[in-house]
């Protein structure tokens, strides 16, 4: 009784595992009919088939990188470049990608490598080396994938990322287009110099101008206030004298006297009889 169980167990799994199969996340499938295409592109999870009449090919799903070998393509200067590259795609269309390919990865990704570098070729021999290397390498790339994308879509294929990894240029190209980098930079140099030069003479004239201005200001205003304190002066002055003019003389006499011998070695030689010791004269 148990081996009869065991048999028939054993019959039902057999059927089951040859009626169904399972399609994971990151693979496509396809079943096949007597070599015909009957489902494409299934999603995952279980599913069945009719055994011995339909077989299944999984695809990998996941996205794939091709590191491609340096090639050389010629600018519009007719000089060689170096170009490293790489590729990141997936399968896009399982039927598509099928048809063109026979589901041989290696094929598929030959023909990858060969639709770039033909985009790349377009690209780098409309375009000067300088051109390629340095102002216009995210516009060439936007353009290979952006073209690239169109003949690959052909093939069931979706280019994920197309990148130039690096580019290499032969010796004398490379001191050629050094000294052709390094004399622009050295124009931009002395562009930025002289604008800075420019700016600081423009500042210092400004600068010089509001010193000017400021100066003049201070010099108009400290001979109003010294007029104004002349005027003050005089009028203290006038005032004092006509209140006891024979005062206010002797106290400028006087003063006159200790301004002129202000040490014992001071000499003046002056007429005895002159204005300028009468209140000498006049003490009693």
């Amino acid at each position: 009784m148990n081996t009869k169980l065991l048999f028939i167990i054993g019959g039902i799994f057999v059927i089951f595992s040859s009626t169904t199969f399972f399609v994971n996340e990151t693979q496509r499938a396809m079943v096949f009919q007597l070599g015909e295409i009957k489902r494409a592109d299934l999603k995952p999870g279980l599913h069945f088939k009719l055994p011995l009449v339909n077989n299944v090919r999984k695809f990998d799903a996941r996205i794939l990188t091709i590191d491609a070998q340096p090639e050389l393509f010629l600018t519009s200067e007719k000089k060689n470049m170096s170009v490293d590259f790489f590729v990141k795609w997936r399968i896009a269309n399982v039927k598509s990608y099928y048809k063109s390919t026979l589901g041989d990865r290696a094929r598929a990704e030959g023909r990858i490598v060969q639709i770039v570098k033909d985009e790349l070729k377009n690209q780098f021999g409309i375009r000067t080396i300088q051109e390629a290397i340095s102002g216009e390498r995210e516009e060439i790339m936007a353009e290979l994938e952006a073209k690239a994308q169109l003949v690959a879509t052909e093939l069931g294929i979706e280019l994920v990322d197309v990148r130039v990894s690096r580019i290499e240029l032969p010796e004398d190209v490379s001191e050629s287009v050094y000294q052709r980098m390094r004399a622009e930079r050295s124009r931009t140099a002395k562009d930025f110099r002289a604008r800075g030069k420019e700016t600081d003479e423009n500042i210092k004239a400004q600068a010089d101008k509001k010193r000017t201005v400021i100066i003049a200001e201070a010099y108009r205003t400290s001979q109003q206030e010294k007029g104004s304190g002349d005027a003050k002066s005089t009028a203290i002055y006038a005032n004092a004298y006509n209140q006891d003019a024979e005062f206010y003389a002797f106290t400028r006499g006087l003063k006159a006297y200790a301004n002129s011998f202000k040490s014992k070695s001071d000499m003046l030689v002056i007429d005895p009889d002159s204005d300028f010791f009468k209140y000498f004269k006049n003490i009693k």
